[in-house]
C-alpha cells in the first residue's frame, strides 16, 4: 500500500505521537523504536530522501535521513531522539494525539517527538525550496531516556565512517528557542557492600552487608555531599544524591549483599575520574579501620557534560536563524544532560535548541503548543540554510 505523507508538521506530530516507543528498557519491549523509524523512513523516502538504518548493539535501528546538494558543501547535522518515557500514571491517553486548546497532548509530543517532527518538516520544505546551501543529516535516534547508547554508538561507529563530518549541529531538546550553550553532565554509579549471610538468630557469626551500607552512606552524606560546592555560571550547581538501595534476602537472613546507587551531576570542568577517586578516598579508611568492610565501585552511566566552547561556533547561527523570525532569546545553560554532551566531546560544533517548553515533558498529561511546532519547523528551515564555511 502507498504510504500518504502528513500534509503538515501538526499532523506529522500527530502520527508520531500516536506509536508507542516507550524506552525497552522501562517496558521490556525489544526495538521498541522500530515502528516510529519504519514510519518515518516512509515518510522520507515518499518525499525523495535518502534513508539508511544505522544498527545498535541491543537496540532499535537507528534512522538517518539525508538530503545531499553537493559533495563540496557544508553539512547540517540535526538529532531528535524517539524513545519516551514511561506512560504509568498518565491521566490523558498517551497516544490520542489529541489537539485542544491549542495543545497537542501525549507522551512524546514534548520530549522529543515535538523536535523530531519540526526538524523533519523543515527538511521537507527545504529540499522543496531554491535556496539549498548545505547538505542535511537528520538523525532519529535511540535509547536516550536510559542510557544514550544510540548517541554514543553513532559517534564511535557511524561518524569516523561516513565521507563528511557536520559543520553545525543541532540536537533537539523543547528549550523554548532558548539556545542552550552549555548543559551539566551525569555520572550514575553502584557502591556495593559484601557482608557474610548467617541466619538471623546467629548474627555474630556473619556480617551485615546492610550495616556496613550505613556506615558508607553515612560517611558519603556526612563527609561528601553535605560538602559539594561546585558550580559553573550557566548550570549551576553539581549535585548529588543516593536514589535506590537494596539488599537482604530474608527478614531472617543476615544480609551478604547491599547496594546503593548514586547520581552525580558534574559540572562543565568537573572529571568523572575524580569524583569517583574522592568517593574511594572516602571510604577507603572504612576498609583500613575494619579488614572485613569490603566494597565495590560499578560505574553505570556516564554522560560527559557540553561546554560553552562546544557551542561557540554554532550559536551565531542559532541567533541569525532566530533573528530572521523576529525572535530575541538569551543564551542558557541547563542541569541535565543530553546528546550534545557527546557530539561536542567529539569535537562538533555543537548547541541545544528546539520548540517547546520542557515543564509538560514527562508529565502525566504531556503537551507542545501548536503554534511553537510550527514556529519550530521554521526556525530549523532557517538553521539549514545557514552560511557555514566550506
Amino acid at each position: 500500500m502507498a504510504i500518504t505523507p502528513p500534509a503538515g508538521v501538526i499532523e506529522l506530530l500527530q502520527a508520531m505521537v500516536r506509536i508507542d516507543t516507550v524506552n525497552g528498557g522501562v517496558t521490556g519491549v525489544d526495538r521498541a523504536e522500530a515502528p516510529l523509524a519504519e514510519l518515518l523512513a516512509g515518510y522520507a523516502g515518499a518525499w525523495l530522501m535518502e534513508t539508511e538504518l544505522l544498527p545498535v548493539e541491543g537496540q532499535a535501528d537507528q534512522l538517518l535521513i539525508t538530503h545531499r546538494v553537493g559533495e563540496d558543501r557544508p553539512w547540517v547535522l540535526l538529532d531528535s531522539h524517539m524513545d519516551t518515557v514511561s506512560v504509568a500514571g498518565m491521566t490523558i491517553d498517551p497516544f490520542s494525539a489529541e489537539i485542544v486548546d491549542g495543545k497537542l497532548f501525549g507522551r512524546g509530543a514534548c520530549d522529543t517527538k515535538g523536535t523530531g517532527a519540526a526538524m523533519l518538516w523543515a527538511l521537507r520544505q527545504y529540499g522543496l525550496s531554491n535556496d539549498r546551501p548545505n547538505n542535511i543529516a537528520l538523525l532519529f535516534s535511540v535509547n536516550e531516556e536510559v542510557s544514550m547508547s544510540g548517541i554514543k554508538s553513532f559517534v564511535a561507529n557511524d561518524l569516523p565512517r561516513f565521507d563528511w563530518s557536520p559543520h553545525l549541529v543541532i540536537v533537539g531538546e523543547p528549550t523554548e528557542h532558548l539556545p542552550v550553550i552549555a548543559h551539566n553532565g551525569c555520572l550514575r554509579f553502584e557502591i556495593t557492600t559484601r557482608g557474610q549471610a548467617v541466619h538471623s538468630s546467629v548474627p555474630w557469626e556473619g556480617r551485615s552487608a546492610i550495616r556496613d551500607m550505613v556506615k558508607a552512606l553515612g560517611v558519603i552524606d556526612a563527609g561528601y555531599i553535605a560538602r559539594l560546592d561546585a558550580e559553573h555560571d550557566l548550570t549551576g550547581r553539581a549535585a548529588c544524591s543516593v536514589n535506590l538501595l537494596r539488599g537482604g534476602s530474608a527478614p531472617n537472613i543476615v544480609p551478604e549483599h547491599c547496594a546503593c546507587e548514586v547520581d552525580r551531576r558534574l559540572v562543565p570542568g568537573e572529571d568523572a575520574e575524580q569524583v569517583l577517586d574522592d568517593f574511594r578516598a572516602l571510604l577507603d579508611p572504612l576498609a583500613d579501620e575494619d579488614p572485613g568492610f569490603d566494597y565495590d565501585i560499578t560505574v553505570r552511566v556516564r554522560h560527559p557534560p557540553l561546554l560553552p566552547e562546544h557551542s561557540a561556533a554554532a550559536l551565531p547561527h542559532v541567533q541569525a536563524a532566530l533573528a530572521e523570525h523576529g525572535i530575541r532569546r538569551p543564551v542558557v545553560g541547563a542541569p541535565f544532560a543530553t546528546h550534545a554532551g557527546y557530539l561536542g566531546s567529539a569535537g562538533l560544533p555543537t548547541i541545544v535548541f528546539g520548540p517547546g517548553s520542557p515543564y509538560p515533558a514527562h508529565t502525566k498529561d504531556e503537551w507542545v503548543s501548536v503554534k511553537e511546532i510550527e514556529q519550530g519547523a521554521r526556525v530549523y528551515k532557517s538553521l539549514m540554510r545557514a552560511e557555514l564555511a566550506d
